[in-house]
């Protein structure tokens, strides 16, 4: 049986041992109520020794007994909503699927998972119907015996109701919560069995990041930046494991937005730690980006020749392109894949979690956010003139790497001005987007130099040498020279009519 996903949303309710059922049709929508159905369910949770999954909300079982027996791994989504992926039951019990295992490896990275607690439940399920047949919700009594398998062991009992909506909406649970406190019952305060099994053990919720303010220290800004882009990078992770759409593209975009603030905030913080990790990310970025590239240039130059006439595409180009770059698309996909498996990666997050929780600030990090962050995004935006200013003393044989550079300052602008946007806000935005409008364009610029490279290769490399399909390489490569062309024009009517206004402050 092949692995399920599902969105959980339910709300948790502690009880006493022998409290009354709740007369489930006071709850608004809840016309009847279906058979209650006994459950004995059977459940292994596991974890790091240090609780790390705990640490995060995660919960990791293996269950038997019940409708859904299985490996059930729940990734918190909101309050009260989960993400729910499903695995069928292996032969071994104490072996996590490689999948599950994979999607909590940006946390667990090469630490061993083990039994940490053993719940049996016994269930009552009863389903709560609404006028029209519809199942809205199923309510779950639920009494629940835990042993701690890590040591000291400890075990408990206790009784909880549960609700869960099954075709139903969020006004079904808001009526349920009215209905049970009515009855002096409230929320669960934890927020699964596991919490509740562990006690004290179960790992403190981690601090807010400091808002920045603009009478705040500037360390925030670059703080607060830097805690929402390592969230990014993990999030993305199990995505990119799966191949899901964009989440190459996302996890590099949150690897280089931190290289390029630390590069931009480097007063702010120790110098080797933030040139240590800025080599370590744009590694990250290479090693996981390359599969994506290929297969965006692929994707292009098949579009290129889709919208050429037919008489013009001269021999198997498309398929020499398909087969060069389908090859180096699996190449680089396996290596990137690798890399996020390997010891370098997780050493990387290390440091980053490292980074976070014990900033090495320096310098001005501990001055007022306003002027001290208001300087480093101005210099930022002078770097770019600076390079903008080196394209019309650029000879035509290195006017591409010079537009490249100006793309790469455009950038850092970009990011920084992002990252100052909670102490300048819309000044701040203005400056991000019209960083980003230069960025973009040039990107284009970029694109069109990389694939005329790869152009001129394949037509060296093509099976009869070039005789035959020459002359469509040559007429693709005049293509994607014109539109580096149009993407040179643009940029100058960017800069010449909208360039990027600088940061002011009292």
């Amino acid at each position: 049986m092949p692995g399920t996903e599902k969105l959980e949303v339910e709300r948790k309710f502690d009880v006493g041992g022998s409290d009354e059922l709740p007369a489930f049709t006071s709850i608004t929508g809840v016309d009847s109520v279906g058979t209650a159905v006994d459950q004995k369910l059977d459940a292994v949770y596991f974890d790091t020794a240090g609780l790390t999954l705990a640490g995060r909300g995660i919960t990791l079982r293996r269950r038997t007994g019940g409708k859904d027996a299985g490996w059930h791994l729940k990734l918190p989504v909101a309050a009260g909503e989960r993400r729910e992926i499903t695995e069928p039951l292996n032969e071994d019990p104490d072996t996590v699927p490689a999948r599950l295992k994979g999607l909590v490896m940006t946390h667990t990275r090469n630490q061993e998972l083990v039994a940490v607690a053993h719940l049996k439940t016994h269930r009552t399920a009863i389903p709560l119907f609404g006028a029209d047949g519809t199942v809205l919700a199923e309510f779950s009594d639920d009494r629940v015996e835990s042993r701690i398998l890590l040591e000291p062991s400890e075990r408990a009992t206790w009784r909880e109701w549960e609700v869960e909506l099954v075709d139903g909406n969020r006004e079904v649970l808001d009526a349920a919560d009215t209905v049970f406190a009515l009855m002096g019952h409230r929320p669960a305060e934890l927020p699964s069995k596991l919490a509740r099994a562990l006690g004290s053990r179960y790992p403190a919720e981690v601090p807010p990041v400091p808002r920045p303010r603009s009478k705040g220290h500037a360390s925030t800004v670059l703080v607060s930046y830097m805690h929402a882009q390592v969230e990014a990078l993990k999030a993305h992770d199990p995505g990119v494991r799966e191949g899901a759409p964009d989440a190459v593209h996302q996890l590099r975009v949150a690897a280089r937005r931190m290289r390029s603030v630390l590069a931009s905030f480097r007063r702010l913080t120790d110098k080797g730690t933030a040139q240590l990790l800025r080599e370590e990310l744009q590694w990250l970025a290479g090693a996981v980006g390359a599969a994506r590239d290929t297969e965006v240039m692929r994707a292009h130059l098949n579009e290129m020749i889709g919208a050429e006439p037919p008489d013009l595409i001269i021999g198997p180009v498309q398929q020499h392109i398909d087969d060069q770059l389908g090859a180096a698309y699996e190449a680089a996909l396996a290596d990137g894949l690798a890399a996020l498996g390997s010891d370098r990666y997780f050493r990387l997050l290390d440091a980053l979690d490292a980074f976070l929780a014990a900033p090495p600030l320096a310098g001005p990090a501990r001055k007022k956010a306003e002027g001290a962050v208001g300087r480093l995004v101005n210099a930022e935006r002078r770097r770019l003139q600076r390079a903008v200013g080196g394209v019309d003393d650029a000879e035509e044989a290195s006017v591409d790497a010079v537009l490249h550079e100006v793309r790469k300052s455009a950038k850092r602008l970009r990011y920084a001005a992002e990252a100052a946007v909670p102490v300048f806000g819309k000044q701040a935005s203005r400056l991000a987007r019209a960083a980003e409008e230069i960025q973009t364009v040039l990107g284009e610029h970029q694109d069109s130099v990389i694939i005329r490279e790869k152009l001129r290769s394949l037509a060296t490399e093509s099976p009869d040498g070039g005789r035959e399909d020459g002359f469509t390489y040559g007429r693709l490569h005049a293509l994607e020279q014109q539109r580096g062309a149009d993407a040179r024009t643009r940029f100058s009517r960017a800069w010449r009519n909208s360039p990027p206004r600088p940061l002011h402050w009292k």
